[in-house]
């Protein structure tokens, strides 16, 4: 049974209080001002405190904001003890974090009553933040398992690629890939499921592994349009799975410098290269196509481009631009492009530096969904 403590400065109501709920059963530890009572909620995390509001030094409001502020006691139910009935009192006693009030001269049945609902709401709130804690480390499983299955940096010419994966607080339904489907042909590819969670991630897992395998039957690899047309048939949304996701699919060709690519809903891939006047020049990389799973028997198309030597590609999540702003507003695709340049106009080909310039631009200690980026170097 979950601990009381009474803290008061009378020692008549101590007496009174603590001997008529012991009667019932419940575990009692008694203070006799705030300061001792506040040490003592610190150590024991009683399920309910029972606190006087005039007692010098420490009055029962200092005492209560205290207590929730002190993430340990976040479910501790605090009652005060007054004889103040004007509504702002009340004002004042709720603004400062109590639960409940406990009108003196105090009524025994209905301290009995106000206790057994108390410890009630508190083990409700128990039960709720272990739910939330074994939520949070199944996701943060999950989170660690999508980033095992992550390709590793190819740091060999021809092609170097390097890639970041940051997974948000929710996990949300990012992933990608590259990898060598013959000597002269490099595969690369990163999708987006919607939504959070496992939800999204299983979807996600699904596609990586079918594609890492060549899995889809009656499917040319080497032609994006294929690929995506293959990944629709096979992740059609149904009235039990209202999952889709986007894609963005490319096939390069190492000795004619050839990028095929098709996309599905995704933000276009950015290609940067160097203008004869030595400017940065940046091409989006986007084909129209509606996301994978949407509708059946969609068509999507390809285009190609030449890759210039010494060329930069980028693919990305839209949750590396799509952060919202102190003012309400969202960041945006365009500065994010823009940023990207910049990177490269001063020779930096460095992701932590460009997450260290995005991460000052997030006014929170996380991004709100996935953020992955691939830097692909064209030698």
């Amino acid at each position: 049974m979950s601990q009381i403590l009474i803290i008061d400065d009378d020692p008549a109501i101590q007496m009174l209080l603590k001997r008529t709920l012991a009667k019932r059963g419940y575990e009692i530890a008694v203070a006799s001002n705030g300061e001792d009572g506040l040490a003592m909620a610190k150590e024991l995390c009683p399920g309910l405190i029972l606190c006087d509001w005039n007692m010098p030094r420490m009055n029962g409001l200092e005492v209560c904001c205290q207590v929730k502020a002190t993430p340990e006691l976040s479910t501790t139910i605090f009652v005060l003890l007054t004889a103040r009935t004007s509504v702002e009192d009340r004002v004042q006693g709720l603004d400062a974090g109590a639960d409940d009030f406990l009108s003196k001269p105090i009524e025994m049945p209905e301290l009995q009553a106000r206790v057994r609902a108390g410890l009630r709401l508190h083990q409700l709130s128990r039960d709720l933040q272990n739910q939330k804690q074994l939520l949070e480390a199944e996701l943060a499983a999950a989170a660690e398992y999508v980033s095992s299955i992550l390709p590793d940096r190819i740091t060999e010419p021809p092609v170097t690629i390097d890639s970041r994966f940051i997974p948000s607080f929710q996990l949300g339904g990012d992933g990608f890939d590259y990898y060598w489907l013959d000597s002269e042909h490099l595969a690369i590819y990163l999708l987006d499921a919607a939504g959070h969670g496992l939800k999204a991630a299983l979807p996600t897992i699904s596609v990586l592994n079918l594609l890492k395998s060549r899995a889809l039957p009656h499917i040319n690899y080497y032609k994006p349009s294929d690929v995506l047309g293959g990944l629709n048939d096979t992740f059609q949304m149904t009235q039990r799975n209202d999952k889709y996701f986007t894609i963005w699919y490319g096939v390069y060709n190492r000795f004619t410098r050839k990028l095929v690519y098709s996309s599905a809903g995704h933000p276009p891939a950015i290609l940067l290269c160097e203008s004869p006047d030595s400017s940065v020049q940046v091409e989006r990389l986007k084909t129209q196509g509606l996301p994978i799973g949407m509708f059946p028997e969609i068509t999507y198309i390809e285009q190609s481009c030449e890759v210039a030597k010494s060329s930069s590609l980028y693919l990305f999540s839209d949750g590396i631009y799509e952060i919202n702003q102190s003012d309400g507003k969202i960041w945006g695709l365009d500065p994010f492009v823009q940023l990207l340049a910049d990177c490269r106009g001063n020779n930096t080909r460095n992701l932590d530096q460009v997450l260290n310039s995005i991460a000052s631009i997030n006014p929170q200690d996380n991004f709100d969904d996935d953020v992955s980026l691939l830097e692909i170097n064209f030698g």
